[in-house]
């Protein structure tokens, strides 16, 4: 709304220097210039002399350009402050609501980059309201994260303080999708040397930077082109195994979500086994695998496998059994 006001007032203002330039070279025979450069003096009010002496013609142009110019050219710089002053404002006030809601965050998860990676992982957060926060510094991709409503920092995610401000300390977890794997090597050690324990993704655009990835103290690393280019593969070697994957954990067209639990070792689960459980019959769920402690992984676990504290059991189901599930094993 302020932006039309002072559109208007901008307008209206050239309007009232093209009166005054065309009325003093039409009535006072003066140059273009001359009577642009007199309007432009009397709007102002600098109080110089006439250029030449007027007409009584002319003495009414100065008095309609007087009482015209200078109410519409104080009123065209009072716009103008105001759009400033409050378009400063609200970036502060922006800024620093960001900033208080980034600090109360808990258990979040902070993306560095927002790039074709990037937003895919944030967009898929959201879809499942996973709290997030991203790093970036990129002046074009702040203006998608402000369309978008994600919280953000600007700066460098290899510096210490901006990881720091993004809850670091706090987060359940980084991933780092930005273009280069120096940048992401960088991300990786600078997280692991403030947070030792911090679970962290890093993306690797060359495979052969994986192993440094790992080295600088990445929990996971993928590289998307390899990723990709093995997803194609396998939907021209097993079409319907990819539809039904697809259909059923990614589009929810079946209302199925496939999902991972950890048992807490206050669950009353704890000790008993699969059969015993009565999770299937209670929850409707289909246990595919459960993941010990020591990171042995069991596929299609039978009747008499043992739930152990700190299991991961991976189980389809419908997302309310799930969350069903989760409780109970919590």
């Amino acid at each position: 709304m302020e932006l039309v006001k002072l559109r208007i007032s901008l307008f209206l203002l050239c309007v009232i220097v093209a009166f005054g330039t065309i009325g003093y070279s039409t009535i006072e025979h003066m140059t273009v210039f001359d009577s642009f450069y007199m309007t432009l003096i009397t709007i102002s009010t600098v109080g110089f002399s006439e250029i030449t002496p007027l007409s009584q013609t002319g003495r009414v142009i100065t008095v309609i350009i007087i009482v015209s110019g200078i109410s519409l050219l104080t009123y065209t710089l009072g716009q103008i402050a105001k759009v400033i002053i409050e378009g400063e404002l609200y970036k502060l006030l922006g800024r620093r609501k960001l900033g208080k809601q980034i600090a109360e965050l808990a258990g979040h998860y902070i993306v560095c980059g927002f790039g074709r990676i990037g937003r895919v992982i944030c967009d898929e957060l959201a879809a499942e309201q996973i709290p997030f926060v991203v790093v970036e510094k990129q002046g074009e991709k702040i203006e998608q994260l402000e369309k978008m409503d994600y919280l953000y920092l600007v700066g460098d995610a290899t510096a210490d303080d901006i990881l720091l401000q993004a809850g670091l300390m706090h987060a359940k977890g980084l991933a780092t999708a930005v273009s280069s794997d120096a940048d992401n090597v960088f991300i990786t050690l600078t997280a692991k040397g403030l947070r030792p324990d911090i679970f962290v993704l890093s993306r690797a655009a060359d495979l052969q930077n994986e192993s440094k990835l790992l080295r600088a103290g990445a929990s996971r690393v993928v590289c998307p082109y390899n990723m990709g280019g093995a997803r194609m593969a396998q939907i021209l070697k097993k079409p319907t195994v990819v539809d039904f994957l697809d259909t059923a954990m990614m589009s929810g067209d079946l209302g199925l979500k496939l999902e991972e639990a950890v048992v807490q070792p206050t669950s009353h689960l704890v000790g008993k086994t699969i059969m015993t459980s009565n999770l299937r019959r209670d929850f409707g769920v289909i246990i595919v695998a459960i993941k010990k402690a020591d990171n042995e992984m069991i596929f299609n676990p039978g009747p008499q496998a043992i739930i152990d504290p700190l299991d991961v059991i991976v189980a389809i189901g419908k997302q309310e059994d799930m969350q069903r599930m989760r409780r109970v094993l919590a």
